[in-house]
C-alpha cells in the first residue's frame, strides 16, 4: 500500500484505509529500497558531491554555440551554487536551529526570575507544606532547547520526611504502568496518619500526584498575581488554563517563553530517581511518572565529550524538522532522543562531516522501529515509546519518513514551520 503511495495518488478508498493491510504495507516498505520504480538513496559518499544542475528549458531560445544575442551585454555573473545535503542541513541548522547566545541568556534570566517569585509565593501560600528549592532547568540548561516551543522547566521539589516513604515499581501497582513509580506512606504504627503535612494528599495509602496536581493547578490559575509579577519582570505571564499540564506562557518583547512547572519527588527518597507529578490517565493516575530526560541528557553529553562529537547537533535537529512537520511534529523529543542514543552508541564517526549521513542514518531507524510499531526506551527498555500511537498515526509517519528518506532537502524546508526564538 505505501508502495502505491509514494508512486500515485490516493483515492478516497486508499485514504480511508484497512487496519489490516498495516502488516503487509509495513513488510513493503521494507522492500522500497530494492524496487527499481524508486532511485534508492545515494551511498553516503555522495553527500560530499555536488548535485545536478536542472536541465535548460525547453522554452528559452537556442542560439549558435558560442554566439550571443546581438546587442545583449555581456555578463560574467556566477552560476548559482550547487550545495550538497550535507551543506543544506548545516544551513538549515544556522536559520532554524541555532539560537542567538543573548536569547538564551534572556530567557534564562527569565526562567530563575519565575522561579525565585514562584518559590516565594509558595512558602507564602502553603507554609505549612515543606516544599524545596524551586529550580529551572531542562533543554535550555543543556545547550538542548530546540526552540521556542521547548518548555523551560520549573522543578517544584517535596520535600519528604526520611523513613516514611517508600517506593513501588509501576508494574507491582494495579496499573501495571512501568513508566511509573507509586509513593507509598510507611511506618504508621509508629507516625500514624496526620504526622506528615503530605498525609492530606494520601489516596488508598499512596502519595497522590493527581491531588497534588489539582492543588497547585488551581492556584497558579486562580491565586497568583501573575499581572503584577510579570510587570515587575518587565514581561507578560498567563497559566495556560486548557493545558492538562501545569503552563505559563511568558512574553517579552525579545522573545517568547513557555514555562512547565513540575511538582517533583527526587532525592535520596525517590532512589536518585526523578518522578514528577504528570497528568497520567485511567488506574495510574494516582502515580509518579519517571523522567528519565536527566539520564539521557548526560549520556548524549558524555559521549560527544568522548569523541568531540555531534549527537546532540543531531538531536536538535531532527527536533526541529519533525516540529515543523505536518505529520512528523507526533515524534517528540523522547522518540528521537532514544534514535540519538542508539546511533551514538553503534556508530564511530560523529565529526561534523558526518552530520549528513548519520541524518539519514536516524531516519531509517525510525522507520525500522515504526515498522516493528516498536521504540523501546534507553533506560527503560520495557516502555515503548511508540505504544500510545495508532496503527494509522504509525503508518502516516513511516511514510512521511520515507518520503523524506528519497529527497531529504524537502524536509528541512516543506515544514509547515519553523518556530525558534
Amino acid at each position: 500500500m505505501l508502495i502505491d503511495r509514494a508512486t500515485s495518488s490516493r483515492d478516497e478508498d486508499d485514504v480511508k484505509g484497512d487496519a489490516t493491510c498495516l502488516e503487509d504495507s509495513w513488510k513493503e516498505l521494507s522492500l522500497l529500497k530494492a524496487t527499481p520504480r524508486l532511485q534508492p538513496r545515494p551511498p553516503p559518499a555522495a553527500l560530499s558531491q555536488p548535485t545536478p544542475l536542472p536541465a535548460r528549458s525547453p522554452s528559452a531560445p537556442a542560439g549558435p554555440a558560442g554566439a550571443d544575442a546581438p546587442g545583449a551585454p555581456r555578463l560574467s555573473s556566477p552560476a548559482p551554487p550547487c550545495l550538497t545535503f550535507q551543506e543544506k542541513l548545516l544551513a538549515f541548522e544556522q536559520d532554524h536551529v541555532t539560537i542567538p547566545v543573548a536569547h538564551v541568556a534572556l530567557a534564562k534570566q527569565l526562567a530563575g526570575d519565575v522561579a525565585l517569585e514562584l518559590q516565594a509565593y509558595l512558602r507564602s501560600k502553603f507554609p505549612a507544606l515543606p516544599f524545596g528549592a524551586v529550580v529551572p532547568g531542562g533543554p535550555l540548561f543543556d545547550g538542548l532547547q530546540a526552540g521556542a516551543a521547548d518548555p523551560v522547566r520549573l522543578l517544584v521539589p517535596l520535600a519528604l520526611e526520611p523513613g516514611l516513604w517508600s517506593l513501588v515499581p509501576g508494574t507491582d501497582t494495579v496499573a501495571r504502568d512501568p513508566r511509573c513509580w507509586a509513593v507509598r506512606r510507611t511506618q504508621l504504627e509508629f507516625h500514624p496518619r496526620g504526622s506528615s503535612p503530605w498525609d492530606r494528599f494520601l489516596v488508598g495509602g499512596y502519595l497522590s500526584s493527581r491531588v497534588l496536581l489539582e492543588l497547585l493547578r488551581k492556584a497558579l490559575t486562580a491565586s497568583v498575581n501573575w499581572p503584577a509579577i510579570g510587570s515587575l519582570l518587565g514581561c507578560l505571564i498567563r497559566p495556560r488554563v486548557a493545558s492538562e499540564e501545569l503552563l505559563l506562557e511568558v512574553q517579552h518583547e525579545r522573545l517568547e517563553l513557555t514555562v512547565a512547572v513540575l511538582l517533583a519527588v527526587t532525592g535520596a527518597q525517590a532512589g536518585d530517581r526523578l518522578l514528577l507529578a504528570w497528568p497520567l490517565e485511567g488506574l495510574a493516575g494516582n502515580l509518579w511518572l519517571q523522567d528519565l530526560y536527566p539520564a539521557e541528557a548526560a549520556r548524549l553529553r558524555a559521549l560527544d565529550a568522548g569523541d568531540t562529537g555531534t549527537r546532540r547537533r543531531l538531536l536538535l535537529l531532527l527536533c526541529g524538522v519533525c516540529r515543523g512537520h505536518s505529520v512528523l511534529w507526533r515524534l517528540g523529543r523522547s522518540h528521537l532522543t532514544q534514535v540519538v542514543l542508539r546511533l551514538g552508541e553503534e556508530e564511530a564517526d560523529w565529526a561534523e562531516e558526518a552530520l549528513g549521513e548519520r541524518f539519514l542514518q536516524a531516519l531509517e531507524l525510525l522507520i525500522g522501529s515504526l515498522e516493528q510499531a516498536s521504540l523501546p526506551c534507553h533506560f527503560n527498555p520495557g516502555v515503548n515509546l511508540l505504544g500510545g500511537l495508532r496503527e494509522e498515526e504509525v503508518e502516516d509517519l513511516g511514510y512521511a519518513l520515507y518520503c523524506g528518506l528519497q529527497a531529504p532537502e524537502g524536509l528541512l524546508w516543506g515544514g509547515v514551520g519553523h518556530e525558534r526564538w
